[in-house]
């Protein structure tokens, strides 16, 4: 006969995973467009930048992200906006990386 498990063993268990899988989702997000430098998001205008930010949910919760600061920094020679988000329900930050790509008359 096995012993049962105490529920604070398996609420530690699931926390545990839980951890194991938002670092994968920020893994993930780090290697897809906007997680790094090297790989921003391009988009026509610095308006739609904030909104393209608070568009992807947190990786730790899936809650809401609100962008904290929005700037412009040298990366390579080239200009880059880096964007902070906090999440709203965990208080988790990402940063997230954006080009400015002009768009070109047909």
């Amino acid at each position: 006969m096995t012993k049962k498990k105490r529920p604070r063993n398996l609420r530690r268990a699931l926390e545990r995973e839980q951890d194991k899988l938002s670092a994968a989702r920020r893994r993930l997000l780090k290697l897809e467009a906007g997680g790094s430098p090297e790989r921003p998001i391009e988009v026509a205008s610095a308006a739609v930048i904030e909104a393209r930010a608070a568009s992807v949910p947190c990786p730790d919760c899936a809650g809401e992200l609100r962008a904290e600061s929005h700037e412009a920094r040298e990366h390579e020679g080239e200009l880059v906006r880096e964007v902070t988000s906090i999440c709203r329900r965990c208080g988790a930050a990402l940063a997230q990386y954006f080009r400015i790509v002009p768009a070109r008359p047909n």
